[in-house]
């Protein structure tokens, strides 16, 4: 079964603050790989409770998985991403 992307209207802000080959490098993995089997990656904990995580290199992409879509949340470095509020 496919999952349809969905991104959160904060993710374009996320983007900006990367380079734009790094940018369209972690949008195309996210529509190949994560719309397949998202439920397959970490669910998250404290904060993120309910939660999961999809690793890029030093990036990660936090979504959550609401029926037949994936609502990507959030997308930043990996020391950063979990200091942000949703």
């Amino acid at each position: 079964m496919a999952y349809n992307i969905v991104y959160k209207n904060s993710i374009q802000r996320d983007l900006k603050k990367l380079s734009k080959a790094e940018a369209q490098r972690i949008l195309n993995q996210i529509e190949e790989e994560l719309s397949k089997k998202p439920e397959t990656y970490p669910v998250l904990k404290g904060q993120f409770t309910g939660l999961r995580k999809y690793r890029i290199g030093d990036y990660r992409v936090i979504f959550a998985i609401l029926g037949d879509d994936v609502l990507v949340l959030r997308i930043g470095y990996r020391k950063d991403v979990y200091k942000q509020k949703i």
